[in-house]
């Protein structure tokens, strides 16, 4: 749900349900912090929540502190599982798009005189895969030279 600016200071948005506001938690927290910041009150018919009452505030402070902590209980999962992969070997990415022996191949055809466009020809790989790996390596261009 897309909220507009339709709604003033001094009036409140009142849904049927949380779940019509908000795709998820952190979501809905950040929605109804946007109409705190411009002055609209929140209602929940279902749940009955009211921000603005006090309770109804604390009961959102509750959520956010649930939120952020669902969110570092899952970062944490994450980087647990990263740094298990690693062990067994497993690094994430895409793969490279030239593997090594073919890249010493290509920049010796490239030091020897070759155009970039000659080398894509010759090794099948596209201009732009030769221009971010030769990008990743450091390499440029002995001398001065036009590259076609």
């Amino acid at each position: 749900m897309t909220l507009s600016s339709r709604q003033a200071p001094g009036d409140c948005l009142i849904v049927w349900k949380l779940d019509r506001l908000g795709r998820s938690l952190p979501h809905l927290l950040a929605t109804v912090g946007d109409l705190k910041a411009r002055g609209v009150a929140f209602r929940s018919l279902t749940e009955q929540m009211d921000t603005t009452t006090p309770q109804g505030e604390f009961l959102f402070h509750v959520f956010g502190a649930l939120a952020q902590f669902e969110r570092s209980l899952i970062q944490e999962r994450v980087q647990a599982g990263l740094a298990a992969a690693a062990r067994r070997g497993r690094r994430g990415g895409r793969p490279t798009a030239i593997d090594p022996e073919k890249l010493a191949a290509v920049t010796a055809a490239l030091e020897g005189g070759a155009t970039k466009a000659a080398v894509c020809r010759t090794f099948g790989i596209k201009r732009s895969t030769l221009i971010d790996s030769l990008a990743r390596i450091g390499w440029s261009p002995a001398g001065s030279r036009r590259e076609a």
